[in-house]
């Protein structure tokens, strides 16, 4: 039964071999989910593995399903853009008006909050399970812990698709119900789904405190510069204090730190958008693994 289920995947994966890997993981979990349920029903009418695929559908069949969902399902941001004849000042500021840009600045913003969540749980896991793994409960415990990694990792996942626009998967990975404990342990801490999320979690702490402070301190240097006129002008404010005397800047350099604000503001932009999407890549390298 078992090696009759995958061979089943193993063709459905050939079929979709053209489709994007995220949709490839989430057609294989709904499928073996559906075929180790149905096959585990108990009594005189429990159905036969032919029976079973005939409802569900051949591999021939699901990929086609699926490769029609990918079409119509993938995210918003991920949409190609229209490309018109502009010029580079219009593609240069016209990043406001990005939906992706928007949406990395976004994710800049919430990883320091995130990255920490998941860092602290990461460490404080892995730290219980080496202490326990002496004990009798040890190995069923840490094996909890790392389920759990795996679920953080894929919200993370649903995180990363809303906010930077790349397709990851949409189901977790589907785990076994009718074998025993011990091979349920063996196949958590041999897969590597389970420690690519690991690292993935661990890896958000750093990466969360780089695009925060980045952005925000870009941001505020920025804001800073177009406020100078409104404090010196507007409130009467030094702008600076040196040997004891208050300084203010001529009124001709105005402009210069008005414009310096907003070329700075969107270069920040346009670095948020790009850091963005460095950082979907890493999310499907690690995410979206075999």
């Amino acid at each position: 039964m078992s090696q009759t289920i995958e061979n089943y995947l193993t063709q459905l994966k050939l079929l979709m071999k053209d489709c994007d890997p995220a949709t490839v993981r989430d057609a294989q979990a709904d499928a073996e989910e559906y075929l180790r349920s149905a096959m585990a029903m108990e009594g005189e009418d429990s159905p036969s593995l032919d029976a079973i695929i005939e409802e569900y559908g051949t591999p021939e069949e699901t990929a086609a399903a699926y490769q029609v969902m990918e079409k119509k399902m993938n995210p918003s941001l991920s949409l190609p853009q229209t490309k018109t004849d502009r010029s580079w000042l219009t593609r240069f500021f016209g990043v406001y008006g990005d939906a992706r840009a928007w949406g990395s600045v976004l994710y800049m913003i919430i990883s320091l909050i995130t990255g920490t969540l998941y860092f602290s749980w990461a460490v404080t896991g892995l730290s219980l399970s080496l202490s326990m793994s002496i004990l009798i409960f040890g190995i069923p415990l840490a094996a909890l812990i790392l389920l759990s990694f795996r679920g953080l990792a894929w919200l993370e996942g649903r995180i990363v698709e809303a906010l930077l626009g790349v397709r990851m998967p949409r189901r977790p990975v589907f785990t076994r119900k009718d074998i025993t404990w011990i091979e349920k342990l063996k196949a958590i801490f041999t897969s590597k789904i389970t420690w690519f999320s690991t690292l993935f979690l661990i890896l958000q702490f750093p990466l969360g405190i780089i695009y925060f402070v980045l952005f925000i301190t870009l941001f505020a240097v920025g804001l800073s510069l177009i406020a100078v006129p409104v404090l010196q002008y507007g409130y009467h404010l030094p702008m600076f204090v040196w040997n004891g005397m208050t300084h203010i800047f001529e009124p001709w350099t105005m402009l210069f730190f008005v414009l310096g604000g907003i070329l700075l503001l969107t270069i920040n932009m346009h670095l948020a958008k790009g850091l963005g999407s460095l950082h979907a890549k890493l999310a499907r390298a690690l995410l979206v693994s075999d």
